[in-house]
C-alpha cells in the first residue's frame, strides 16, 4: 500500500524557513569558530618586543656583552656618573669569566637580562639545543646575581618562531630593539651618536654593546646621554619601559 502525503504551500514554506535558519546558524557557527581560532592563534603566536607605544619621553638603553674585558667598565663608569638606568644582556659564558664585572653591574643597580650561553645563531639549533642554551644561561645568571632573569636577547638578535616559542615557554620576554647604534661596526663616535639621535623616540629600545669589539661606544655614550636628556628624555630599564605599557611586538615567521 502506498501513502501519499499532501503538504500545503504554507506548510512547505514554514519547513523551508526552518531549514534555511538551521543552515545559516551552522554556517555562522563555523565562521565564528574559525574567527575565534584565528584570534587565538594570533594571541598565542610568539612575538619579540621592539618598542613601546607611548607619548611619554621614556627610553631604554641596552648593552649586549659577550666578549672582552676592557670596554664594560668605562661604560659602567659613565652610566653611574650620569645617573642613567640601563639594561645589560649578558652572555653567561662571558659572565663566568668576568664575575667581578657582573658583580659591579648588579651593585650599581643596572638591570640584567640573559644573552644566552654560547654567542651563536640559535635558529640553526635543534629545539632541545635552544632550550639547553637558554636554561644553562638562566642557571648561571641566577646563581651569580641571586635573581632569575626574565628578559632575553638572543645572540646576534637571531630569532625565528621556534626560538621565540621556546623562550616564551621558558617564561622569557624576548627583547629586540627599534634603534640600532651600529656601534659594533666602529664607524666613528659622531656616526654612532647620529645613528641614535636621528631615530630615537618615546618608548624606544636602543641597541648598544659593551663588548671589546665595540671600541667607540664609551666615546659616543656621554654625548648621546646629554643630547637625549636635553630633549627631555628619561632613561629607564627595559622592564620599567614595558611594564603596563602598550608594547609593540613584531611577529616572526
Amino acid at each position: 500500500m502506498r501513502y501519499i502525503f499532501v503538504v500545503s504551500a504554507q506548510r512547505l514554506k514554514q519547513i523551508m524557513i526552518v531549514c534555511t535558519t538551521l543552515l545559516l546558524a551552522i554556517a555562522l557557527g563555523y565562521q565564528e569558530r574559525d574567527s575565534i581560532a584565528a584570534f587565538a592563534d594570533q594571541e598565542e603566536s610568539p612575538h619579540a618586543i621592539y618598542k613601546v607605544d607611548t607619548k611619554e619621553k621614556k627610553i631604554a638603553l641596552t648593552f649586549d656583552i659577550s666578549w672582552g674585558e676592557t670596554r664594560a667598565v668605562p661604560i659602567l663608569d659613565i652610566l653611574k656618573e650620569k645617573n642613567v638606568k640601563a639594561t645589560f644582556f649578558l652572555s653567561s659564558a662571558w659572565s663566568q669569566r668576568h664575575q667581578d664585572t657582573v658583580k659591579r653591574i648588579k651593585q650599581d643597580g643596572f638591570e640584567i637580562g640573559s644573552h644566552g650561553h654560547k654567542h651563536d645563531f640559535y635558529t640553526k639549533y635543534t629545539d632541545e639545543e635552544i632550550r639547553s642554551q637558554i636554561r644553562l644561561a638562566d642557571s648561571i645568571l641566577t646563581e651569580m646575581t641571586g635573581k632569575k632573569p626574565t628578559l632575553i636577547r638572543m645572540p646576534n638578535g637571531d630569532i625565528d618562531k621556534r626560538v621565540l616559542t621556546i623562550a616564551n615557554q621558558l617564561k622569557y620576554s624576548v627583547i629586540q630593539w627599534d634603534t640600532d647604534s651600529h656601534d659594533w661596526t666602529n664607524p666613528g663616535k659622531d656616526v654612532i651618536v647620529n645613528n641614535v639621535l636621528s631615530k630615537a623616540h618615546p618608548g624606544d629600545i636602543i641597541l648598544m654593546h659593551a663588548s671589546d669589539s665595540s671600541k667607540e661606544t664609551h666615546l659616543a655614550l656621554p654625548v648621546i646621554i646629554e643630547k637625549l636628556r636635553g630633549k627631555g628624555y628619561e632613561f629607564v630599564t627595559v622592564s620599567e619601559l614595558i611594564s603596563g605599557a602598550d608594547v609593540k611586538s613584531q611577529e616572526v615567521k
